[in-house]
């Protein structure tokens, strides 16, 4: 029996949404893809609206069985983390009054699932969706790509862990990436 994932890459700009259906022998097969656009000459509030109706509308036509988001990690550029965490608020909220769980990944856990290497390019990543999903061509743009790469990212790591191949204890990468949100925290203390 198949599994039924939506991984989204969040951004106000761009929002990438793949959905995927999973096979217990990890075979993958594309479902839909696509990239919810703002116009970024609108207030922030519509923005965010527009998204999430869009956002909405998928969710309850694809019916998932979870959600994967990106969790995006940044200690520059302020205006694209917020735009970020909104539109990843906005997912976590509309998986919520629905029943269905949400898991964040890192970017480093899920180019470490899809090409075996944590420091693959977006190139690498692309190429390896489109090689699993048995796709001509890398889905464009990179948002798009990446959405299905945290989809596969989640199913793989549900599958293993189903059948005992991972452990609940973290790994090495998300320690570090801990330790960088922690100190991003104690960083963003000490200025204010």
């Amino acid at each position: 029996m198949s599994i039924r994932v939506l991984g989204v890459d969040p951004g106000l700009t761009r929002c990438g949404v793949g959905v995927i259906d999973v096979e217990p022998s990890r075979k993958v097969t594309l479902v839909s893809v696509d990239v919810f656009k703002s116009d970024t000459h609108l207030d922030a509030a519509t923005r965010v609206g527009q998204i999430g109706a869009k956002l909405a509308k998928l969710i309850d036509e694809a019916s998932p069985e979870s959600i994967a988001i990106e969790r995006v990690y940044a200690d520059s550029n302020v205006s694209t983390v917020m735009g970020t965490a909104q539109i990843s608020g906005v997912v976590m909220y509309l998986a919520h009054i629905r029943g269905i769980p949400v898991t964040l990944h890192t970017p480093t856990e899920v180019k470490a699932a899809v090409t075996g290497s944590g420091r693959a390019d977006k190139e690498q990543v692309g190429k390896m969706v489109a090689s699993i999903l048995g796709l001509k061509e890398v889905p464009k743009p990179a948002d798009a790509a990446d959405s299905l790469a945290i989809a596969i990212c989640h199913a793989w790591r549900a599958l293993a862990k189903n059948l005992g191949e991972i452990s609940d204890s973290i790994t090495p990468a998300q320690k570090a990436w801990r330790a960088a949100e922690i100190a991003a925290q104690h960083k963003g203390k000490a200025t204010r």
